[in-house]
């Protein structure tokens, strides 16, 4: 029986002048980005009226292109637009995810396993998935590691870093847990296997510095920003897996969910703590101040 290709929630995708609803076929088998894995994308969010950081996001993806040696072909304000104009297709009840993405289309004349940056190809994709923010989440350190730039692509948020996500959090979840608190190459922790992480110590917020192993994200970056302006000591830290074992806080940030505070470190229960509570109601205010 064939695979059902229809979204799970409803959704609308521009793409070469157009908006199309539910899931429009784009790649075929031939196109570099469906064998060879030259994707790129980004996420933002749009709920309760307000769309925090898009500008931000829609940056970022262009640098992401760069980055993957793809050719950009749009201005990052142009996509910031065209995702406003697509929120309002929906009902404005649910919360929506924006995806702008890029991938190319052929690998170029002197290999095919290089992408050809004039064979670059945009889509933006919108589509209903609710907020989780504060929805408490456990962890175990995963046997698997955040690749070095030397290896991975690490300096684009690209679909081909995802599959090891995804093994982290298969492994976690068949041990009964939420989430994976990854580690690099060196041992150190560099982020859960699908957003930043932050501990606190004794007053001091910390969070792993970045290092090129991990996407430090505009959340992340946001946060940190709130935290400090709010008066709260925040470092960006080499952090070890005892550090976090030893944590009186655990929280997490991430543009899906936003801050999600950590319940439960392997065999190590904790409570819900003030600072992500704090960080949590920051942010929402912040967000709102932006819309006003």
């Amino acid at each position: 029986m064939p695979v059902n290709t229809a979204p799970r929630t409803a959704t609308w995708t521009y793409v070469e002048g157009e908006w199309l609803e539910g899931n429009p076929p784009l790649i075929g088998p031939t196109s570099h980005a469906m064998w060879l894995g030259s994707t790129v994308f980004d996420g933002a969010r749009w709920f309760d009226g307000l769309s925090p950081d898009l500008d931000l996001h829609c940056q970022r993806v262009n640098r992401s292109a760069t980055n993957m040696g793809l050719k950009p072909t749009m201005e990052a304000g142009e996509i910031e637009r065209l995702a406003l104009e697509g929120v309002k297709k929906f009902d404005g009840k649910t919360a929506i995810y924006i995806k702008p993405m890029y991938w190319a289309e052929h690998g170029t004349p002197f290999s095919v396993v290089a992408p050809d940056p004039e064979s670059t190809r945009f889509a933006l994709c919108l589509f209903e998935a609710p907020m989780h923010a504060a929805k408490p989440s456990s962890l175990t350190v995963s046997p698997y590691r955040r690749p070095n730039p030397e290896v991975a692509m690490t300096a684009a948020k690209t679909g081909s870093l995802y599959p090891n996500s995804g093994r982290m959090i298969i492994e976690a979840r068949s041990r009964g847990f939420d989430n994976a608190l990854a580690r690099d190459m060196n041992g150190n922790v560099a982020e859960t296997a699908s957003s930043n992480i932050f501990m606190v110590k004794d007053g001091v917020v910390m969070t792993p510095v970045a290092n090129g192993t991990f996407l430090s994200g505009i959340t992340r970056a946001r946060v940190i920003g709130l935290l400090r302006e709010a008066g709260y000591d925040v470092r960006e830290v080499t952090l070890t897996v005892e550090d976090f074992r030893n944590a009186d806080e655990i929280f997490t940030s991430g543009n899906y969910s936003k801050i999600v505070p950590v319940t439960k470190l392997d065999d190590r229960d904790l409570q819900e703590g003030p600072v992500a509570r704090k960080a949590l109601d920051l942010y929402m205010d912040w967000a709102r101040s932006t819309a006003a």
